[in-house]
């Protein structure tokens, strides 16, 4: 809770407390006032009957209040009413005042005072026909702890023959005052006290709560809800109090720029869940890696930067290095290690950038350049990276606008069987054009596509795009489509069934082309899918065979129909006398296991021959044809039946 939220509510509680502690204490004061007020009248009350039994008891009472003496029965009377209403004595004076007779007693000093001097406000009250009370303590035995002296008139007739003076003891009433309005006070105090305390404590929570959502309000408006980590707006902040402090030409302020590498793929097998758990733990890490004075922050689902003033560029290498370790160690989530890496960029101020947000800026390029490099490494920044940026945001504007508006397109390649040299099928190959109309390499634009995480949209595109184009061809032909190890990161068999139900076109004139990358990054059931695949009818092939992370044990454990030879091994026919026998070796391997080869990238007629030698079972290179628009593929068909038709005639004649 900050320092004014709790001032606020100490001073309010304050407020509370002094408006309770003033209730009960009016109830207090009320309670006293009700029982001295009680006494008074229960002890005028006793007078006025004590007077009232005297009247009409004491025959001779206006002859004793004029100054006679009472008579034998009276004086008996007067001692035994005496004992009446807790009555210990008692004075009886004329109307005018004076006193008469005392205890029962006539002899009254000659110079006994009047009832004006004796009590002054007793003579005043009863003036005017009013009766007087006035409590007093005592002190026993001489007289009750607690009494009141109580003045009356003595009416007879509508005529006050005298006025009685009566001391009421009152010390057992007055204990049983207090302890009845004890407990009613008590019980209206506590009622008091749950009729404030109750909405006090209500209120006092709702206050707590809506302070703490005030707190956390402002709390997430300059930190990262799932990390805690500052964000973008706080950096900014912080970084440029950082770059003020800093002295001139002594220090040097680096902004660390990470990025997660393949976060995606993270949360595409294990869930959003433990992606998050993954982001927490390398905040965590980047936190623990800083120093003291350093800013961490996370600004974007899976990119984070470390701000760190440094005494020279050593120190900023070293810290790069420490995040990089930070966050290649393994992550335990789900039960296996989890590894990820990182691609950092760093910019140095003030060469790099003189304010916060050109040091954010700058270290953004180096890392994106580092993306664009492969990821896991640290690039510092250089000037040209913010022109690859720019095309690299440019091409991005690109691919997302051919999307939205169908501007892909497919180019088809010619296969070519062996040793007929006949058309077998075509290649599906996707091709995108810059907005100036020069083309753009899908070595290019497909890895852009990928980590946009849009190649599954356009994978599907492909091949149903592919199936539509060939149903237009003789049913002969077949049609290749190259699949991405990211489609397998939804349910490709569902695109692949779908693509085929809407263009009708048979399984078995569909081929689809795998690279051996996919078996580094595939999950535990890549077997399971392809079988699922495979089961369709269309037929599975190794693309790039020999290249990357070749293993020849793929080859029995995964259901492939077909292994298609790189082009580098055909280069190397004319670039080292090696090359022909590791060609034929490879050849000779898959035909041993029941797989047609294809071998691409075929130029010459040279090759040609040595393939059609080594006993290949298709070609595929720009000898026989480049990649063409689905337009031009007819003709392309045309004119391979008129070349087989006019071989067959050659060969009939010539027999």
């Amino acid at each position: 809770m900050s320092p004014s939220g709790a001032h606020s509510l100490r001073g309010n509680l304050t407020i509370f407390a002094v408006v309770l502690a003033l209730l009960t204490g009016g109830t207090w004061g009320i309670q006293r006032i009700a029982i001295e007020r009680l006494l008074d009248l229960d002890a005028v009350s006793t007078a006025h009957n004590w007077a009232d039994y005297l009247a009409q008891s004491v025959n001779d009472l206006e002859a004793i209040a004029a100054g006679a003496a009472p008579s034998a029965a009276s004086e008996s009377l007067l001692r035994r009413t005496q004992k009446v209403g807790n009555i210990f004595r008692y004075n009886v004076f004329d109307p005018p005042g004076r006193l008469r007779l005392s205890g029962g007693s006539a002899a009254v000093p000659a110079n006994a005072p009047m009832l004006a001097q004796h009590n002054p406000a007793a003579a005043a009250a009863l003036a005017v026909g009013e009766p007087f009370a006035a409590a007093k303590t005592g002190t026993p035995p001489a007289s009750p702890a607690f009494f009141t002296e109580a003045y009356v008139p003595v009416r007879l007739d509508g005529r006050t023959i005298a006025i009685v003076e009566v001391y009421v003891d009152q010390t057992e009433k007055r204990q049983l005052f207090h302890a009845t309005f004890l407990v009613a006070a008590l019980s209206l105090s506590a009622l008091t006290a749950l009729a404030f305390v109750i909405p006090a404590i209500a209120w006092f929570r709702r206050t707590r709560e809506k302070m703490r959502a005030e707190e956390r309000a402002r709390f997430l408006a300059d930190h990262d809800a799932l990390t805690g980590l500052v964000n973008r707006t706080r950096l900014t902040a912080q970084l440029t109090a950082l770059l003020t402090a800093a002295p001139a030409g002594r220090s040097v302020i680096a902004v660390h720029y990470l990025n997660i590498d393949r976060l995606k793929d993270v949360n595409d097998t294990l869930g959003h869940l433990a992606g998050d758990e993954l982001i927490k733990t390398i905040a965590a890490r980047l936190r623990e890696a800083a120093h003291d004075g350093d800013i961490a922050a996370r600004v974007g689902s899976d990119e984070f930067v470390v701000a760190q003033a440094a005494a020279e560029r050593a120190a900023v290498e070293k810290m790069a290095r420490r995040l990089a370790d930070a966050v290649a160690a393994p992550v335990r989530l789900d039960g296996r290690d989890i590894n990820v890496t990182a691609s950092i960029g760093v910019a140095l101020a003030p060469a790099d950038g003189d304010d916060a947000h050109g040091l954010i800026k700058t270290a953004s390029l180096a890392m994106h350049t580092c993306k664009s490099a492969g990821g896991n490494g640290i690039r510092y920044f250089a000037r040209e990276m913010d022109r690859d940026l720019q095309e690299r945001l440019a091409l991005e504007r690109t691919i997302r606008a051919a999307i939205a508006d169908d501007g892909f397109e497919l180019h088809f390649q010619p296969v070519i069987g062996m040793p007929q040299g006949r058309l077998v099928g075509f290649e599906a190959l996707l091709r995108l054009r810059a907005p100036d109309g020069r083309p753009i390499p899908p070595t290019r634009f497909i890895p852009v596509a990928e980590e946009l995480g849009l190649i599954d949209r356009l994978g599907a595109w492909v091949i149903a795009q592919a199936c539509r184009t060939a149903m237009s061809w003789p049913e002969h032909l077949r049609v290749a489509v190259n699949l991405s190890p990211a489609q397998f990161a939804h349910d490709v068999r569902a695109t692949v069934a779908a693509a085929l139900a809407a263009s009708g076109l048979a399984p078995a004139r569909l081929e689809l082309e795998i690279t051996e990358s996919l078996f580094m990054d595939a999950k535990s059931g890549i077997a399971d899918e392809l079988a699922a695949l495979k089961a369709l009818g269309v037929s599975i092939a190794m693309d790039d065979f020999g290249t990357g992370y070749s293993s020849l044990s793929y080859l029995w454990r995964f259901p492939f129909d077909k292994i298609k030879i790189d082009r580098a091994f055909v280069v190397a026919l004319d670039a080292d006398r090696n090359g022909e026998t590791v060609l034929r070796a490879v050849i000779g391997l898959g035909r041993s296991l029941g797989l047609k080869v294809t071998v691409e990238g075929v130029e010459t007629a040279q090759q040609v021959a040595l393939l059609r030698e080594l006993e290949c079972d298709q070609i595929q290179g720009f000898w026989f044809g480049r990649p063409m628009p689905a337009q031009e593929v007819a003709a392309f068909i045309r004119a391979d039946f008129h070349r087989a038709t006019e071989r067959a005639a050659s060969a009939a004649q010539v027999a």
